[in-house]
């Protein structure tokens, strides 16, 4: 394969395991020589930006869903189903890709797939006498290889923790690649299922990029809902905003102890999964259905507001020395750039612009700069598996916390 303008096929399954997102990207130039060197801290940033060719979603049939929600962070499950789900994926992979090309009347190159997480701990834990991080994807790439036709990376997050990472977050690199300025800083908010941020300074280079979860995005509203309403999700937020947020238990929330971690921090349901949203709703169990769903909606947004000004944009000198925050690291940031399907929720939209009023940070959208909300993740892993087709590293140690950068990822041949 040639290392000129290839296409990619960008392949996510989230948190909230909604389904697939599958983008199609053009992405031809190298790595600049600076911080190209695998013993670097800084990466070096490609000489073009990649191009959107277009993007498509595909839900989960119902009892795939129901498969692997209940594999996540499962106390007990069948090896024997676990396998065949894996290969399953596979072929639903496969066949998302085959139709995205049949939609665009294009062929990739080259397939980047994350695959469904069913397990990550990005902290050691002890297991069988040894202090282990380990984590889980599946969705075989030796299928998808074998009936798109392409080479597919995929299992993208282990080469990062073998190196002393969290093996998230690595929407970063793709942040960095596309939102960088010079003369303006930003802050790049994705909300999906978990909600993450990627704060680039004015003309910072990638080395100090600050990456890190935030906390619930959209899997605790969706959990409620379901719960209180039997909908998947609160389109549009209008049932949050039917509601009234109850403030107290926000605030009771967020002493969870997740928050008070200093990056760089990685959450998922076993954070914020069955186990928190049942507390959740016992705190709640007397209040108006509507009144939950609001103040889950705010618990994403408080929780986002209160990541912005501990980690990123402290207020007072305070604030930094508590927070363990950089001197000067708050000049600079104007913009806060929602992407994820939480961008679409017009209520949380709003919550998390009233955080931000007081920070003096502008509310933008990835819309705005040719990146759709719903594929910037499947984007994100087109382009690490480009790099990673060229061999070049693509984590970002400052936001992941390896102790250098690593290439990703495990090939799979046609």
């Amino acid at each position: 394969m040639s290392r000129n303008a290839i296409i990619v096929a960008g392949v996510m399954s989230g948190t909230s395991a909604d389904g697939i997102d599958v983008a199609l990207v053009r992405i031809s130039g190298s790595r600049s020589a600076s911080g190209s060197a695998a013993g670097g801290r800084g990466l070096g940033r490609p000489r073009h930006v990649p191009s959107l060719i277009g993007h498509a979603h595909y839900s989960y049939p119902t009892n795939v869903r129901r498969a692997v929600l209940g594999a996540m962070n499962a106390n007990s499950a069948s090896v024997a189903d676990l396998a065949r789900l894996n290969f399953l994926l596979g072929e639903l992979y496969a066949d998302a890709v085959l139709a995205t090309q049949r939609r665009f009347c294009v062929k990739a190159d080259l397939v980047g797939c994350h695959g469904q997480t069913l397990y990550h701990q990005g902290g050691a834990k002890k297991f069988l006498g040894r202090q282990i991080t380990t984590t889980w994807q599946t969705g075989e790439g030796s299928v998808i290889a074998a009936r798109v036709g392409v080479p597919v990376v995929s299992d993208f997050r282990p080469s990062d923790m073998a190196v002393g990472g969290k093996g998230a977050p690595f929407v970063p690199y793709l942040d960095y690649l596309w939102f960088a300025d010079r003369d303006v800083g930003r802050i790049v908010q994705n909300i999906g299922g978990i909600a993450n941020l990627t704060a680039i300074g004015a003309g910072a280079g990638s080395e100090r990029v600050i990456a890190f979860d935030t906390g619930p995005g959209n899997m605790v509203i969706d959990a409620v809902t379901q719960e209180l309403f039997g909908r998947s999700f609160d389109r549009g937020g209008r049932i949050a905003a039917s509601g009234t947020v109850i403030e107290p238990i926000v605030k009771l929330m967020l002493r969870n102890a997740f928050f008070a971690i200093k990056p760089p921090k990685t959450a998922g349901r076993e954070e914020f999964g069955r186990e928190f949203v049942k507390e959740f709703l016992l705190v709640c169990q007397r209040s108006r259905k509507q009144d939950v769903v609001a103040t889950a909606t705010a618990l994403t947004a408080w929780s986002i507001g209160a990541a912005v000004e501990r980690f990123v944009v402290p207020t007072s000198p305070q604030k930094r020395e508590k927070w363990g925050t950089r001197a000067g690291q708050s000049t600079n940031y104007k913009e806060i750039i929602l992407s994820g399907g939480g961008a679409r929720n017009a209520t949380l939209v709003g919550m998390i612009s009233e955080r931000m009023a007081p920070l003096k940070i502008r509310m933008r959208f990835s819309d705005e700069f040719g990146l759709p909300s719903e594929a910037k993740e499947a984007v994100a892993f087109a382009v690490l598996a480009y790099e990673t087709w060229n061999r070049h590293p693509s984590n970002v140690p400052s936001a992941t916390g390896a102790r250098r950068p690593a290439i990703l990822g495990k090939v799979s041949y046609a």
